[in-house]
């Protein structure tokens, strides 16, 4: 049982991974499942603290995931024609990826704009914040699955240090 609970999250951790880069696909949460597949073999010694830590900051990642193109959006002067444009352009670009994430998000909050004021320097640069929310909300994601991958590595090396690969 071990060796397929090992398995499966290998297979959530590079899921995860893949899930930085595509919204459909939650990458910390999956991340974060593969710690606790791994702490239910017996190369798994997480700590408490350790697991709650991982598991709030898998949320709060998905969380910042929706919220910070949009916050980009209105810090750079956007209304709520370009946030919404910016949000409504995530959701489009999934079916576009990978280049439909970046560029989706991009062209709607412009269009937003542009279609409150007719004003294209405005419009730009709303899209501009939205596209660092973005690059932010992935920046974020990629470290947070970065450390958990890490931690699992780390983990499964020092289990094997320990008890080796022995069925039992």
């Amino acid at each position: 049982m071990d060796y397929l609970l090992l398995f499966i999250g290998i297979f959530l951790a590079l899921l995860g991974f893949i899930g930085c880069f595509i919204p459909a696909i939650p990458g910390p949460p999956l991340s974060f499942l593969s710690l606790l597949m791994l702490q239910f073999t017996q190369w798994g010694n997480f700590s408490t603290t350790f697991m709650v830590v991982m598991a709030v900051l898998a949320v709060v990642a998905v969380v910042l995931d929706y919220v910070v193109p949009a916050w980009g959006t209105k810090k750079f002067g956007g209304t709520k024609r370009g946030t919404w444009g910016a949000t409504i352009g995530v959701f489009v670009g999934m079916f576009f990826a990978p280049i439909g994430i970046f560029l989706f998000p991009l062209i709607g909050a412009f269009i937003g704009e542009y279609t409150a004021d007719n004003n294209s320097d405005r419009s730009l640069k709303a899209a501009f914040g939205s596209f660092i929310g973005i690059m932010t909300g992935l920046v974020i994601k990629l470290i947070l699955c970065g450390v958990m991958i890490y931690y699992f590595l780390a983990e499964v090396v020092n289990g094997i240090r320990e008890f080796g690969f022995v069925i039992q």
